[in-house]
């Protein structure tokens, strides 16, 4: 890390400033952090075109402590936080992203952040005794969670033992008490990896918690980012440019220095209580309340009038689903394309499945098999294999992002018996809400792909569709906007 380069501090407030001029923010005077924020949050990401959040006047809370959610819940609002041209439509973004995350990746060490002496962040600390979690309204998102959680769109700030890998990574953060946060981290990744070599070693852990940032940050915080990589490098990729780092004043760990709410401290050896349930992304409480390591926060560091950055998940379409589905999909496009499989037209990875379990590829047939080709490699390929369970292939007339379109074909161009494949012991998972149903120890499971295409043999003689040309479609939207 160098401080020669003037660096992006992450600042939440600059997108905030940038989502109101488009008109896609929606300010809330008055909802408890009990219950009723996470219930507005869940039930506005139900609508066609949620709004971003933005809570205020919090009961029980000063005005200005503040809570967003739903941040990257529409195609404009998730072309702004990635830095892309601003797309309107699902199968725009994902057009504009083919490709992005290969580029990204292969530039990210070109952006390692830069460390600044000051920033935002450090407007008002806590220590010692001072520190009080409960300062923040985080909220109680769902009636059977196991307590408040600070940390669902956050960034946690971890360094490997034995070398200089900074890991940040979204996990969920619940808060035990005044000064004692639960973290969450699921075997394999990054973090835990981390965690484990300090608990082997008998070292307490450092951890810093940010719990509001530009949402750019824990969305990529949220995905794989390959093993070694620092994630502020890959953000900076994105940015070009560097991200603006403030060294914790107890760790050292880097965080951003315009980020609303950080908490550090350390996870100590043999620190673990009780933990969750939370749910999960796929819409269930997969796992009963288990044990987890406790951070004790020893230090917090907080803008004036801070925002939590919100994003539970929760039964989809839930808080960051939508962004989840943006990623996955251009992923898996790209994995179709770099695996040979030609005419590929869309991609896409439904909410409804938590952006895994339900999978749709669209394609222009080429030759006999071509369908069962790109389903089959949709199923299994590296980036679509995990936990998926349904993959299903369509004409270049069906858009794979609209639900109606993709079981019309389904229920008018397929036989059961013949267009249906079942994949025997395929890839599940512990997290999976079928695992309670595996008839192996091991997590295999069951996958279908399904060809919704016409028949290549039939398909000069296939029924055309009784529906106006995309082109009349086009042409007469323009001419009647006013009604249509």
């Amino acid at each position: 890390m160098s401080n020669k380069t003037v660096g992006n501090p992450l600042d939440l407030r600059a997108w905030i400033d940038e989502v109101k001029h488009m008109g896609e923010l929606t300010e809330v005077s008055g909802a408890d952090w009990n219950l009723e924020l996470g219930a507005i949050s869940e039930l506005n990401v139900k609508k066609d075109l949620p709004n971003a959040l933005l809570f205020d006047d919090i009961p029980g809370y000063p005005q200005g402590h503040r809570v967003m959610t739903c941040s990257t819940s529409s195609p404009s609002r998730l072309s702004s936080i990635l830095r892309l041209p601003i797309e309107s439509t699902n199968g725009g973004l994902t057009q504009s992203l083919r490709g992005k995350p290969k580029q990204w990746q292969g530039q990210a060490d070109q952006y390692p952040p830069v460390v600044v002496d000051q920033g935002p962040i450090f407007e008002n600390v806590q220590s010692g005794d001072d520190v009080d979690v409960f300062a923040f309204p985080s909220p109680l998102w769902h009636e059977l969670d196991g307590g408040r959680y600070i940390g669902t769109g956050c960034m946690v700030v971890t360094k490997d033992l034995d070398s200089e890998w900074v890991n940040v990574g979204t996990y969920r953060v619940m808060v035990h008490d005044r000064n004692h946060v639960g973290l969450d981290m699921v075997p394999g990744k990054h973090g835990a990896i981390q965690y484990d070599k300090y608990m082997k070693a008998g070292k307490p852990f450092p951890v810093a918690i940010v719990v509001g940032c530009d949402p750019l940050g824990y969305l990529i915080s949220g995905i794989e980012v390959p093993f070694g990589m620092c994630e502020y490098n890959y953000i900076g990729a994105i940015l070009k440019q560097p991200v603006s780092v403030v060294k914790g004043q107890l760790t050292g760990l880097p965080v951003p220095s315009g980020a609303e709410i950080v908490l550090e401290g350390w996870a100590h050896p043999n620190d673990e209580r009780i933990e969750g349930p939370f749910g999960e992304f796929h819409g269930y409480y997969p796992g009963k309340p288990a044990t987890a390591p406790v951070v004790t926060i020893e230090r917090v560091y907080y803008r004036n009038n801070p925002i939590i950055m919100g994003s539970p998940p929760a039964k989809p379409p839930n808080d960051y689903s939508y962004s989840k589905a943006v990623m996955r999909s251009a992923l898996l496009m790209d994995a179709l394309i770099a695996a040979g499989v030609p005419d590929v037209q869309a991609v896409w990875a439904h909410e409804i499945g938590g952006a895994r379990m339900f999978n749709v590829v669209s394609i222009q047939q080429r030759y006999a098999g071509h369908a069962r080709q790109a389903g089959h490699i949709l199923s299994q390929c590296g980036v679509g294999a995990y936990m998926s369970r349904y993959s299903v292939v369509v004409d270049e007339d069906i858009d794979p992002s609209n639900l109606q379109e993709v079981m019309w074909a389904i229920a008018t161009r397929t036989d059961p018996s013949l267009d249906i494949d079942i994949i025997q012991r395929g890839m599940g998972s512990k997290n999976d809400p079928m695992s309670i149903a595996y008839t192996s120890k091991a997590p295999f499971t069951s996958k279908a792909v399904i060809d919704a295409c016409r028949p290549y043999d039939f398909i000069k003689e296939f029924p055309a569709v009784a529906e106006a040309s995309k082109e009349l479609q086009e042409a007469v939207r323009a001419k009647w906007k006013h009604i249509l």
